[in-house]
Parts: C-alpha cells; structure tokens; sequence
C-alpha cells in the first residue's frame, strides 16, 4: 500500500468521524470546531489531488476565514450550556441523520455504478472561465485574474451576503431584555 492511500485513508475517517461529530455535537463552538476538521480533510484530498491552490484556499478561506468568523459569531451569541440542550425544532437531526443516509447512499451509488473521469479534453470542450490557461500565467493569477475582472461582481455579491447572514443571525439570536 503506497502513502498517498494511506493517507487518503487516515483523512477520509478524520472526515467521516468529524462530521459525525458535527452533526451529532450539542455545544455549537464543538460543532464548528469538528466543521474545521472536516475543512482540513478536504484540504489534505485536495492535496492528494494534485490541486495545491485549492487546498491551499480551502485552508484559508474555510477553515481560516468562514470558520473563525462562525466561531466568533457563536461565542459572541453567548450560548450557554442550557441553550444548548434544549432543541427548539425536535425533528431537526433526524432529519439531518436521514439527509446524510440519503447522502451516502447516493455516494455508494455512484461509486458503485459509474466512473467518472472528467478529462481535459471534456473540460476544454465547455472552456469557460479557468479551463482556458493562459500561456505564462499560473494557476494564482488566473484565479486572479477572474476573481477580480470577471467574476468581481458574484464576489462582493457573496461576501455581502455573508455579512447580512451574519447580522441576521445576531438579530434574531438577540435576547429581549423587557
């Protein structure tokens, strides 16, 4: 057994675990600690794939920036312990158990069924975007490129909306001091 498929191993259990974990969590900052390991699962995959600037980004953007604002946002809410337990929609994580069944069971599916390769000849047949390398230009300033010239506006437009998701969240986790 070569590393690659060691490794491969050791961080799908770190995912699959994790996110049990996470879902199954009653303290919300444990939750969002067990979603950044999942992150990081996803990072070393990514990794093993070839595609070090994904990771790379994944890393940052999901486990760094999303992640710690998630944290922050939760610690500011000032959860406490009693909150915590009581769940407020009943229903609410067997239906998540029954989601992530469905999930895995699609997954198992596919694996089992089809193969799915996605060549480079499929992906320049649909070029769009990122599939057209430029000659000189690496992977960094060609996700670059399109970040900030044509894809600018569906970024601001996301990160805006991160942080009315954000505000909602504390309006409506506000306690009434009457």
């Amino acid at each position: 057994m070569n590393a690659q498929i060691v490794v491969f191993i050791i961080a799908a259990i770190v995912a699959i675990g994790a996110g049990m974990a996470l879902v199954l969590s009653k303290n919300a900052v444990h939750a969002a600690l067990f979603l950044v390991a999942v992150q990081l699962a996803l990072a070393i995959f990514f990794l093993l794939e070839g595609a070090f600037l994904v990771s790379v980004l994944q890393i940052i953007v999901y486990a760094g920036a999303i992640m710690v604002l998630f944290i922050f946002v939760v610690m500011l809410l000032g959860v406490d312990q009693e909150e915590v337990l009581v769940e407020p929609l009943s229903y609410q994580r067997p239906f998540a158990v029954g989601l992530g069944l469905l999930l895995a069971a699609e997954g198992t599916y596919l694996a089992l069924t089809q193969h799915i390769h996605v060549s480079t000849t499929s992906v320049a047949a649909g070029a769009t975007g990122l599939s057209r390398p430029v000659p000189g230009e690496g992977n960094v300033a060609a996700v670059a490129r399109y970040l900030f010239t044509s894809w600018a506006l569906p970024f601001e437009a996301t990160s805006v909306l991160l942080v009315v998701s954000v505000v909602g969240v504390m309006v409506l986790a506000r306690r009434r001091t009457v």
